[in-house]
């Protein structure tokens, strides 16, 4: 489930070493060195700081609704529906430029003219990240155009496209700095994108409090305030990932900035190649969920207010498995590179069984300890939260059950990522969202006495269709020659 925002090691991880002395150790790897546990130990020590960033990167957006909510409920909901135009925009290219880092893997493995062919991959994306972002400035441009025709009130949609107005800025750095968090942690420096990130939650609340009611000498801009500080906040990223990069010597030896005028088509319609389904999936899954919150609306303002809390909370929990799917994205495509088939299967099957184990975790929390869920983000013992927090603890139950196949759909997702293999992937999950998905969320919400049980049953119908046939086509891999690098 790829809802929430998305972007430093104990011991070195495994690309931590100098191109030439990892490639040299690749010689002598003796059966113990390549066990299970080393090859689980690779992948947590790769994951962990990926899950940690994707967390802190919820809490950077959750600062931005915070200060928004002491403006009004006008410009909360018009900052919402800002942000839903432009957070889909942008986590769409993110997911097509971020399969730089299966290429960037699988050329690591591969070793042959490696910083070359890395720099080349980088260079693209880079390349992709700014032409993608301008097409979505240019979506966030007409948002209130958009938001006009889908039947908004007009003085809302007129604040959310002010708001639109000035966030687009931040679209290209979000979606560059989305291709060098894929390259610093192909390179095995993911603590890199967990540091930027916690250091960027520091700026977001600065800029925040500085644009949104006029502090430290600046001007109180209100919404567009908000907008301006995520604008800040994205421009600071971009310039710490570069910095980093400069600043280290194993990362700074491949010059991904060097000759940035020059084109690399085959590459570039590589990652537009195996990228575009990784677009389209993010757009098939998230348009679920956001079905599944108009579906809500129908049915109470209860209903979908318990909808929207139990959502965050699973959500949140999603970001450990969400990091666990990036890491097996590189050390399968890692082990893709090399033609190491024994490899691959134990980098993928490691990081299946990590994502499993930690929502079975997650799972069991929803059940025995809701109420410690939901003070996250409300007061269950309000007596005006009555309603929501039992919806909200009813949909938890939907959500615990199919926690374990959240995690296994998105790392066996990454998995194959890893082979770059991302176009059947991609009608998996158009059909497994939005056949079964979805169907079952119409049927139960509104032909049942089920209503908002029966829709979060749905979404739970989709992602055990889309855990069942990933990992099936995982486990077919071999079979249907998925292993087998094309280079």
């Amino acid at each position: 489930m790829q809802i929430g925002p998305c972007f430093v090691l104990c011991a070195r991880p495994p690309f931590a070493y100098p191109v030439r002395l990892a490639m040299t150790r690749a010689h002598i790897l003796t059966d113990a060195d390549t066990s299970w546990r080393s090859e689980i130990l690779a992948t947590f020590r790769l994951a962990w700081p990926l899950a940690l960033a994707n967390l802190l990167q919820m809490l950077v957006h959750a600062v931005d609704v915070i200060f928004v909510a002491r403006l009004g409920e006008l410009e909360l909901a018009a900052s919402s529906l800002g942000i839903s135009i432009f957070g889909l925009t942008m986590w769409a290219f993110s997911g097509l430029t971020g399969i730089v880092a299966a290429l960037v893997a699988e050329e690591l493995g591969r070793r042959r003219h490696a910083v070359r062919e890395v720099r080349r991959s980088v260079r693209m994306g880079l390349w992709l990240a700014v032409l993608s972002g301008m097409v979505g400035m240019v979506i966030c441009a007409f948002g209130e155009e958009i938001m006009l025709a889908t039947g908004q009130q007009p003085k809302l949609a007129e604040r959310a496209g002010d708001f639109l107005a000035i966030i687009l800025w931040a679209m290209v750095p979000m979606v560059m700095s989305n291709v060098l968090r894929s390259f610093v942690s192909a390179l095995g420096r993911p603590v890199f994108a967990t540091s930027i990130t916690a250091l960027a939650l520091g700026v977001s609340v600065l800029a925040n409090y500085a644009f949104v009611f006029g502090n430290l000498g600046a001007p109180a801009m209100g919404l567009e305030g908000s907008a301006l500080a995520s604008v800040t906040t994205s421009l600071f990223i971009l310039a710490s990932y570069v910095v980093a990069i400069f600043g280290d010597r194993r990362l700074r030896r491949y010059r991904i900035f060097g000759n940035w005028w020059r084109p690399e088509w085959h590459r570039f319609f590589d990652l537009i190649r195996v990228g575009s389904p990784v677009m389209v999936i993010i757009l098939a899954e998230a348009g679920l969920f956001s079905g599944a919150a108009f579906l809500m609306g129908r049915i109470g303002a209860s209903e979908l207010a318990g909808h929207t809390v139990a959502l965050q909370i699973a959500a949140l929990a999603f970001q450990v498995p969400f990091g666990v799917s990036q890491a097996a994205t590189i050390r399968v495509g890692y082990h893709y590179g090399a033609d190491d088939h024994i490899a691959i299967g134990r980098a993928g099957w490691s990081g299946i069984g990590m994502g499993a184990t930690f929502m079975c975790f997650t799972a069991l929390l929803m059940i025995t300890a809701p109420d410690l869920l939901l003070r996250i983000y409300v007061d269950p013992s309000l007596a005006s939260n009555g309603a929501m927090v039992e919806f909200a603890k009813q949909f938890m139950l939907v959500a615990a059950a199919f926690q374990l196949f959240d995690g296994i759909q998105a790392v066996a997702a990454g998995a194959l990522r890893g082979l770059q293999d991302t176009r059947v992937p991609m009608f998996i999950a158009i059909f497994s969202y939005w056949v079964p998905g979805y169907g079952v969320a119409v049927w139960l919400g509104f032909y049942t006495p089920y209503q908002g049980l029966g829709i979060w049953i749905g979404l739970a119908t989709g992602l055990i269709f889309a855990a069942l046939l990933l990992i099936t086509r995982w486990t077919r891999r071999e079979r249907l020659g998925l292993t087998w690098s094309h280079t």
